[in-house]
């Protein structure tokens, strides 16, 4: 798997973690080995730029997904499809206000919007009250996993 991630918030995070984390997550939703993944933090003002100029939406948000090539997760006993999974765009400082609100802190919710955003370039959605449902449960499990199997930093 190749998995890229660039620090362009101008805020220090545990990049290489990230990089475990989202190996872990396609692992889990059995994705091709040979996916491709790009990460990449920005400031505020560059994710509201994104998301005025992709969702139409004002402001900054958390976490956009620019899926490529429409990948979706493997199958037990079937090959999974070789390909890009796509581009992440994360802003740490969104999350650090967001993790300081829920309670849990920035790195966790960096971890949240980070299998968030996987499930979304998984063709995961949340529109719709059983989406909604099927994707927050799958992002809780996988949170859970991960946090029971994560080596330490």
């Amino acid at each position: 798997m190749s998995i890229e991630v660039l620090n362009e918030s101008g805020l220090d995070f545990d990049v290489r973690r990230l990089s475990r984390l989202a190996r872990f997550v396609m692992d889990q939703m059995r994705v091709h080995p040979q996916a491709e993944l790009c990460i990449k933090a920005v400031d505020e003002d560059t994710i509201a730029e994104l998301n005025g100029q992709w969702m139409e939406k004002e402001g900054p948000t958390d976490v956009l997904a620019f899926p490529m090539d429409e990948l979706r997760p493997g199958k037990v006993n079937e090959e999974p499809e070789e390909g890009v999974l796509g581009d992440l765009v994360l802003a740490p400082a969104v999350a650090e206000r967001q993790g300081e609100e829920a309670g849990h802190g920035r790195e966790a919710e960096i971890d949240l919007l980070t299998v968030h955003g996987i499930l979304h370039l998984l063709g995961y959605d949340h529109a719709e009250p059983e989406e909604h449902a099927v994707m927050f449960g799958l992002q809780g499990e996988l949170l859970e996993k991960w946090r029971a199997s994560a080596e330490p930093a």
